[in-house]
C-alpha cells in the first residue's frame, strides 16, 4: 500500500517539538497575533527573500486580501489560468470582478502568455499567474505584459513556496505573492493557513490594515477589510517545520528524479519536451509519432521545481484505466483537476469571451493523474508505484 500523501510520516517525528510549541502558546495565551506569528513571518520572509510577509488565515484568503489591497472592483477583469484550483478564480469573483480564463502550457501546466496577451481588454486590471504543481510560470513575459498594460500581478504560489524562476523565488516577482499551508502542501500546517508576501512597503502596510477588518488603530476603521489572521498556534507549529523545509524539498526532488529515471525506461513513457511549450498541436504530433502512452512532467532548466505534485499525462483516453489499476493495487493517485474553471457551473453566466479558447486545458483535464511524491516515500514504495505502472503498460 502506498498512500498519495502521508502527513503523519512527516509530522509524527516532530511530536516533541510540536508539543513544546503548543505548550508555549498555551502558557502565554496570546492565541491571536501572538509573538510566534511575527517569528514565523520573519522566517518565511528570510526563506523567500521577500521584504514583507503577512501570515493569514488561508491561501484563499491570501488571494482575496491581495486583490482587495490592489483595489480590484466589480466589473474589473482579471486574467487567470483555466487549469488550476478553484480559489484562484473564486477570489476574483467574490469581489464582483470577472475572471477571464486563459489557456495553459502543455509542458509546465502554467498560464499560456500568448493566450493571455490575446485576452487583455480595456477592463483588464490584473493577472494571476499560478505556479502550479511546484513549478513557476514564465514570469518575464508575464511581467512585461503587465508593465505594458498597467496590470497588477498577484502570484498564486500556493503550491510552490521555495520554487524559483531564474534565481528569483516564487511569490516575490509581482506586486504580491500568496502561499498556502494547507496540510497537503510541501510546507503543510495543521489546518488552514496562508501567507502574503510583497516587496512594496505601502502595499504591505495596507494589507496589514485590511487583515484586521481595516482597523488602524483598533476600533477605528477607514476601510472595510476582513478577518484574515492566522492563529498563533498555527504559526508556532509551522515554525517548527519551516526550519526543515530545505530537506523536505530535497526529498521530493530525489523522488521525482527516481520516477523520471525509472519510468522513462518503460515502453510508451516519454518525457515532456519543452521545445513544444508554445505549441500544443506540434507536441501532440510529436507524442503520436513516438507512440507515447504516458508523458512525464519535467522541470525547465531555468526553474527550481519543488514537486508539490508529480503529474502524469495519460494519453489515448486511458487515464481512468490507469487510475483504476493503481487504486486496485492500493496505490494512491488523484486527478488535479478533472474540470477546468471555464467549465465550472458557477461561472456559466460569465461572458463567452471570458471562457473561450481553453482547448489545451480541456485536453489536459482529461489526461492528468498525480502519483505519490511526498518526501517520506521509501525507495520500496517508489518501486511499488513504478512496478504497478509498468504492469499496466
Amino acid at each position: 500500500m502506498v498512500p498519495l500523501l502521508d502527513v503523519n510520516a512527516q509530522n509524527h517525528p516532530l511530536e516533541s517539538e510540536l508539543q513544546a510549541a503548543f505548550t508555549q502558546v498555551l502558557k502565554h495565551g496570546r492565541f491571536i497575533m501572538g509573538p510566534e506569528m511575527e517569528v514565523f513571518e520573519k522566517e518565511v520572509a528570510a526563506m523567500t527573500g521577500a521584504k514583507h510577509a503577512l501570515a493569514v488565515s488561508s491561501g484563499t484568503d491570501a488571494l482575496l486580501l491581495t486583490l482587495m489591497a490592489l483595489d480590484i472592483k466589480p466589473g474589473d477583469e482579471v486574467l487567470c489560468p483555466a487549469f488550476t484550483f478553484f480559489a484562484t478564480a473564486g477570489a476574483v469573483s467574490r469581489l464582483g470582478a470577472v475572471p477571464v480564463f486563459t489557456d495553459i502550457c502543455p509542458i509546465c501546466f502554467n498560464i499560456d502568455i500568448n493566450d493571455a496577451c490575446r485576452k487583455v481588454t480595456s477592463k483588464t486590471k490584473a493577472i494571476i499567474p499560478v505556479h502550479l504543481f511546484g513549478q513557476c510560470a514564465d514570469m518575464d513575459p508575464i511581467l512585461a505584459l503587465a508593465a505594458e498594460h498597467g496590470l497588477k500581478v498577484v502570484e498564486d504560489a500556493a503550491q510552490s513556496i521555495g520554487a524559483a524562476y531564474k534565481g528569483r523565488q516564487s511569490g516575490t516577482m509581482g506586486h504580491f505573492g500568496t502561499y498556502s499551508f494547507f496540510p497537503s502542501k510541501n510546507l503543510g500546517g495543521f489546518g488552514d493557513g496562508g501567507m502574503v508576501v510583497t516587496n512594496d512597503d505601502e502595499l504591505a502596510e495596507f494589507a496589514r490594515v485590511l487583515r484586521v477588518h481595516g482597523s488602524k488603530p483598533k476600533y477605528y476603521h477607514h476601510y472595510v477589510g476582513g478577518n484574515f489572521r492566522m492563529d498563533t498556534l498555527q504559526c508556532a507549529l509551522l515554525s517548527v517545520k519551516v526550519k526543515r523545509y530545505a530537506q523536505y524539498t530535497a526529498d521530493r526532488q530525489r523522488n521525482a528524479a527516481h520516477y523520471t529515471a525509472a519510468l522513462s525506461k518503460l515502453p510508451g513513457v516519454v518525457l515532456a519536451d519543452p521545445a513544444h511549450c508554445k505549441c500544443a498541436s506540434t507536441q501532440n504530433e510529436a507524442l503520436a509519432a513516438q507512440g507515447a502512452k504516458i508523458v512525464l512532467p519535467v522541470a525547465y532548466g531555468h526553474n527550481t521545481h519543488i514537486w508539490n505534485q508529480f503529474t502524469l499525462r495519460v494519453l489515448g483516453g486511458k487515464r481512468d484505466s490507469l487510475r483504476d489499476h493503481l487504486v486496485a493495487k492500493k496505490i494512491g493517485c488523484d486527478i488535479y483537476y478533472p474540470v477546468t474553471l471555464d467549465q465550472q457551473q458557477c461561472f456559466a453566466g460569465l461572458p463567452a469571451t471570458s471562457r473561450s479558447g481553453c482547448e489545451v486545458s480541456h485536453q489536459l483535464a482529461s489526461e492528468v493523474l498525480s502519483i505519490p511524491i511526498y518526501g517520506e516515500l521509501t525507495e520500496a514504495q517508489r518501486e511499488e508505484v513504478i512496478a504497478a505502472i509498468a504492469e499496466w503498460l
